[in-house]
């Protein structure tokens, strides 16, 4: 057994690693103002908001958002003028003042000013209220952020490495593994940076790439609907979060369903997008729609990691048909650096088999459903199918073509602006 200190988010942390490799939290002798909780990264641990060592806290101790809302804070600015100010919710503004008053060790708002002047926090000719936004600017067409994230692996129940992140700042949102998706080389494309930036804008984003693909294992024996929901619960437990709001897009959303049946107590609210309760298998078909999927299924296995870019063209214009070119090349890439054609042709037949027609009932949280009207990847009449089938589902519809959304079309505001208010209510 050893102990060791470490700074993890400009905090001071204090972890006795034991013989079996868990980590645990001990308050060290000497320290005053220490507590313990369960952090998302180590576990069991305790940190000391503001004396470390017996110095005073310093302005490195804060977040660089913490440190624009104390800020305004200085300046007299309420809670909703920071919100409208920064582009953040109220609740989110909020949380953060939490945060502040934690490390600073105070109760309200007055109290933290006068401890951030005396600490030298504050800048006494900076802290004036900045002059009202006007005609500010959707938060997507900002330039682009730099967000941290650090990726760490866990096992799942059969012993398959998931492979998760944790990014952002905030309260914690996790978001369920999809298909094709690569923890590293998201951030880099086009077609993924957008929802990125926008799940990390507000919260600690806690996402994962599926089994099979990214960086998790790509030599899974199992790719079965329970292995997905499995790796959830693993991830979940893995970052240590307790109560959290669930998002998930495509085929995650079946997974988020039936994680959200079998553990109310842990999810908050459910985000899904242009998911579906039923596979192919179990839709009402057309002998024509059978024989272009079984089309698909066989083009996949000899042309989907092939240099020419002729196959995964067909795949991608058909989730991204009104793309642009880049964002439709960087699709083809993500197809294949993120799984290979054997895992693709398992993965895809394993969505075909879904079904949680009879678990979404059993869904008593709130829920949130947004689905493309012409999606052409999964129909729309499937979306609905969904929010009847979960207890006072909200439904929105967007009018849009593409099952994965741009950032440019105007379905993409129309989206995010009901997912903020949706999110931003009862404290999610």
């Amino acid at each position: 057994m050893f102990e060791r200190e470490l700074s993890i988010g400009g905090m001071a942390w204090h972890v006795t690693t034991r013989k079996n490799g868990m980590e645990h939290g001990k308050v060290p002798p000497n320290r005053v103002g220490w507590s313990c909780h369960r952090n998302v990264v180590t576990g069991i641990v305790c940190f000391g908001n503001a004396v470390m060592e017996g110095k005073a806290m310093s302005a490195d101790h804060l977040h660089d958002r913490e440190a624009a809302i104390l800020q305004r804070l200085a300046a007299g600015l309420s809670d909703q003028q920071i919100a409208d100010d920064l582009v953040l919710s109220l609740h989110t503004v909020k949380w953060y003042n939490r945060q502040i008053y934690s490390k600073l060790r105070v109760r309200n708002r007055t109290l933290a000013v006068a401890q951030a002047r005396a600490l030298g926090l504050i800048d006494t000719k900076e802290s004036q209220a900045p002059a009202p936004a006007t005609a500010r600017p959707h938060p997507s067409t900002f330039q682009r952020r730099n967000v941290e994230q650090r990726v760490y692996f866990t096992n799942s129940i059969d012993g398959t490495r998931i492979a998760y992140a944790i990014a952002g700042n905030g309260p914690p949102l996790v978001k369920v593994a999809n298909y094709m998706s690569h923890l590293e080389y998201d951030w880099n494309s086009p077609v993924w940076i957008h929802w990125l930036e926008e799940l990390t804008r507000e919260h600690t984003l806690i996402h994962a790439d599926e089994r099979g693909s990214g960086l998790s294992d790509w030599d899974a024996k199992d790719i079965s609907f329970e292995a997905w929901v499995r790796d959830l619960e693993a991830v979940v437990d893995a970052a240590g979060v307790t109560r959290f709001p669930l998002f998930a897009m495509s085929q995650a959303g079946a997974v988020a369903v039936a994680y959200t049946a079998r553990h109310p107590e842990r999810v908050s609210r459910l985000i899904l997008h242009g998911a579906y309760a039923r596979g192919w298998l179990h839709r009402d078909l057309t002998e024509e729609q059978i024989e272009e999927e079984k089309l698909m299924i066989g083009l996949m296995r000899v042309g989907w990691g092939r240099e020419s870019p002729a196959f995964r063209q067909v795949f991608a214009t058909q989730l991204f048909p009104d793309a642009t070119l880049e964002a439709l090349h960087a699709l083809e890439e993500q197809m294949r650096i993120s799984v290979s054609p054997e895992n693709a042709v398992r993965l895809e037949s394993e969505m075909h088999r879904i079904d949680v027609r009879a678990l979404a009932p059993q869904v008593n949280v709130p829920t949130l459903i947004l689905h493309s009207r012409k999606d052409e990847g999964v129909p729309f009449e499937e979306g609905r199918l969904l929010a009847s089938l979960i207890p006072n589902a909200q439904f929105v519809v967007l009018e849009s073509k593409n099952h994965l959304l741009t950032e440019n079309e105007p379905a993409w505001q129309i989206a995010w602006d009901a997912l903020r208010s949706f999110l931003s209510v009862d404290g999610a």
